[in-house]
């Protein structure tokens, strides 16, 4: 009976398209009460980072983040590593090393059998067993709608740590996975995809972002996090606003996931992708050349487990392709853009 049941017809949103829009967060956020002051907090509520920093002492710093969404694919075991993979990801986003996770599930348990959730926390045991740590623990609470996630801890050094608003004037950007999860993962939902669309989706967003914890050790990698909810546009966005630069995107160099492009000339979209645009479109520029309406339902889309989008010195370069080719990465070496003084535009995508 569980093989029957797709948890995505039980769900609203999916994966990390579930996210709340950008601008509807940042009202979310706002706030007159003061952060009670702490100069071991190296990274937090004052910038759009993807985990908590805390200075433990020594040289060393504790990692915190938290990630949880809806199901972003029907079967329960490859949820829960999705989403475990996805959850550890903000902890090597930092250039950090993830050492304990504990659970967060939300189940409809008057709808879905309790099967599949044990399944789903398989799946989670299965990616945190790759990522070496314990799950070790965990809440659970009866939902109107699936939802499953990771708390993670992690740590580094705080001299290796990566933000992502330190970019600098003349940095390569490059991108460690394809694009278009999102775009798939809405073909799987309207029973559009094809299996080995469908195999191809789950393997890009089940692999951990590993490369980040080595990454995190070049000190000409000056920038680094991972590509999810808000869509590459949204995170590169951050990186050179946050940096006070804007970013030059080469939108012929993008790698997309097979199938997506023909997904999107049949409008088959997140409805994430335009909530996303909105939010991002007075920002961006587009060079004669580049097929806008593409490259607006492609750049948006939200991705799930995402690549590490980072920002590396030119010098550093070799160092970066070292790392890239230890873990199996060598066909991302190809910069996807460049980070360039702050103009009138923060992102200016070129043909």
């Amino acid at each position: 009976m569980d093989k029957e049941i797709k948890l995505t017809q039980y769900a609203h949103g999916a994966g990390c398209g579930c996210k709340i829009a950008p601008a509807v967060l940042e009202e979310i956020l706002k706030t007159e009460i003061p952060m009670t002051a702490n100069d071991k907090l190296l990274v937090g509520n004052s910038s759009k980072d993807d985990a908590a920093v805390y200075d433990i002492g020594n040289g060393m710093a504790l990692v915190s983040t938290t990630d949880f969404f809806m199901p972003i694919v029907d079967d329960a075991y490859d949820f829960g590593r999705i989403a475990a993979a996805n959850a550890i990801s903000d902890v090597y986003a930092m250039g950090g090393k993830p050492v304990l996770a504990i659970a967060i599930l939300g189940w409809p348990v008057d709808k879905l059998p309790a099967g599949l959730a044990q399944k789903a926390l398989d799946g989670a045991r299965a990616i945190c067993a790759e990522a070496n740590i314990p799950l070790a623990g965990g809440h659970s609470v009866d939902t109107i709608e699936p939802m499953f996630g990771l708390a993670v801890n992690g740590l580094l050094h705080i001299k290796e740590l990566k933000r992502n608003d330190t970019a600098k004037e003349g940095d390569l950007l490059l991108l460690t996975k394809a694009l278009g999860t999102g775009i798939l993962a809405t073909a799987q939902k309207r029973g559009l995809i094809q299996y080995d669309e469908l195999k191809l989706l789950t393997a890009q967003m089940t692999q951990l972002n590993k490369a980040g914890e080595a990454l995190g050790k070049i000190e000409g990698v000056t920038a680094m996090t991972d590509v999810t909810g808000f869509g590459l546009l949204g995170h590169m966005v951050e990186m050179a606003g946050g940096s006070g630069l804007s970013a030059e995107l080469y939108y012929s160099k993008l790698q997309v996931l097979d199938g997506a492009r023909e997904y999107l000339a049949r409008r088959i979209i997140p409805d994430a992708t335009y909530r996303n645009w909105n939010s991002y479109s007075t920002m961006t520029s587009f060079d004669p050349g580049v097929n806008v309406m593409e490259a607006f339902s492609l750049l948006p889309d939200p991705q799930t487990n995402g690549g590490l989008l980072l920002a590396v010195s030119p010098a550093a370069i070799d160092s970066v392709a070292g790392v890239f080719t230890d873990h199996g990465l060598q066909q991302f070496m190809q910069p996807i853009g460049r980070m360039v003084a702050a103009g009138e535009k923060t992102i200016l995508v070129k043909a």
